[in-house]
């Protein structure tokens, strides 16, 4: 057992409903009835048993802080009668169980972004002129929204690629939507913030005029550490101030946890494989 008993969070990269490696990932670890548990999104499809994964996860309560990904998203919108089940997601299960509902309302009452200890957890990334207060306050929009009683139809003018730039001046349901793009989507952007959603290689397969979000200049995020994931081909990335924490497990690689130490010299990284978890299909 590897011994990570802390106050420092331990966060987890997109489980996909890889339960399998979750288990012996947990089991590696000796946590206390109080150590927080930040998951990055995406707890989800493609993997084999998504309705294990989503229960297992709420069932931590209140020490369970998760943001929501993409694929979270997808599931409460085919729930919603917004968008359509593909070939490749393994949500089916969770739409079929008993307890449906309930999972479904715990995951609409997940949060966009969560902040502590000096550290920000978003799913996928942050626009350039976004600072954490600007952050959270889209975020809380956001959730807020999801949250009432009117959010299908929130969430189905959410789905949409455009405008794909930042303003202030955004009449609310645009900010809405590029707020959604950027936290849950964004990859790679311009330098000063217009965001590309096609190409999910690694940071080498950049369009042309186009970079990492996290290497945008002058990002007015980067006095805090992110925490995210998403970008499987990005793979596990520790810097000062970015913990990268998709490593992968659904496409058979790792699935990565990490113990988020306030000096980024003591993060404990710990790794278990995934190779019976491989994905059924590329994309987001």
């Amino acid at each position: 057992m590897i011994d990570t008993c802390s106050d420092a969070p331990f966060a987890f990269g997109d489980l996909q409903g890889c339960h399998a490696p979750f288990q012996r990932l947990l089991a590696t670890l000796t946590l206390t009835p109080d150590t927080p548990l930040w998951f990055a999104g995406d707890l989800i499809n493609r993997g084999p048993d998504s309705l294990a994964t989503l229960r297992e996860v709420a069932g931590f309560g209140e020490r369970a802080h998760c943001v929501l990904g993409n694929h979270d998203l997808h599931l409460l919108a085919v729930a919603a009668g917004i968008r359509k089940m593909k070939d490749s997601d393994t949500i089916a299960d969770i739409l079929a169980a008993p307890d449906a509902q309930a999972l479904l309302d715990w995951l609409r009452h997940r949060p966009f972004a969560h902040f502590e200890h000096g550290m920000l957890m978003v799913h996928a990334g942050l626009l350039p002129q976004w600072d954490v207060s600007l952050t959270l306050e889209l975020a809380d929009e956001l959730q807020r929204a999801l949250r009432a009683p009117g959010w299908k139809e929130t969430l189905r003018d959410l789905y949409g690629n455009e405008p794909r730039r930042w303003s202030p001046d955004l009449k609310r349901k645009e900010r809405m939507r590029v707020a959604f793009n950027a936290l849950t989507r964004i990859r790679f952007c311009t330098p000063d913030g217009a965001m590309e959603f096609a190409a999910n290689g690694g940071p080498k397969a950049a369009p042309p005029g186009h970079l990492p979000w996290f290497d945008a200049p002058e990002r007015r995020s980067a006095d805090v550490t992110i925490v995210f994931g998403h970008w499987a081909a990005l793979g596990l990335m520790l810097r000062g101030n970015l913990v990268a924490l998709d490593s992968g497990c659904v496409w058979g690689n790792r699935l990565s946890a990490v113990r988020l130490a306030a000096n980024p010299n003591e993060r404990t990284v710990v790794q278990v494989d995934c190779g019976e978890c491989e994905g059924q299909a590329a994309g987001e």
